[in-house]
């Protein structure tokens, strides 16, 4: 075997994996955008050499309260993206990048998913990089990874 991939494994699984195998993933897909971070998995990646891939890495799934908007009309990002003449999605990819994770953004649309790769052309500030790590509020916008069960969402899964 190569290299294997994974997905929302937590830090209590990866752990597991890490002690009774001796495959170490190459790349843990999870959530991960400025509202939600998961820096102690981060941390662990990081300890393994395991890349930290997003999905949702603009917080599409972010379920908003307590006068929480969307990751888009965040005004930190949206002053951050102003200051570059960007889009705040184009801010939050470049922060995803420039703190070394790799982002899968969602789009279908064909000017999003241009706007989506036009990020090679400007950098973040440490005080930026800063500002959008402190937007963090710990609530996953997804569900809890154990709660995806056959029993939960009734779909079988078909063996590989």
């Amino acid at each position: 075997m190569r290299a294997i991939g994974v997905s929302n494994f937590m830090p209590d699984v990866l752990t597991r994996l890490l002690a009774e195998t001796e495959v170490v993933p190459a790349v843990n897909q999870i959530e991960l955008h400025p509202y939600f971070q998961q820096k102690e998995l981060q941390a662990l990646h990081a300890e393994h050499g395991i890349l930290t891939q997003e999905w949702s890495p603009i917080g599409g799934v972010t379920i908003y309260g307590d006068g929480q908007t969307s990751t888009l009309e965040n005004a930190v990002i949206g002053e951050i993206a102003s200051a570059h003449g960007k889009f705040p999605a184009q801010v939050m990819l470049r922060w995803h990048l420039q703190e070394g994770r790799s982002a899968i953004p969602k789009s279908t649309k064909p000017a999003r998913i241009a706007e989506n790769f036009d990020v090679f052309d400007f950098e973040l500030t440490a005080d930026q990089l800063a500002a959008i790590d402190a937007l963090d509020t710990g609530v996953r916008g997804g569900p809890e990874p154990d709660s995806i069960t056959l029993d939960n969402f009734g779909m079988p899964i078909p063996e590989a």
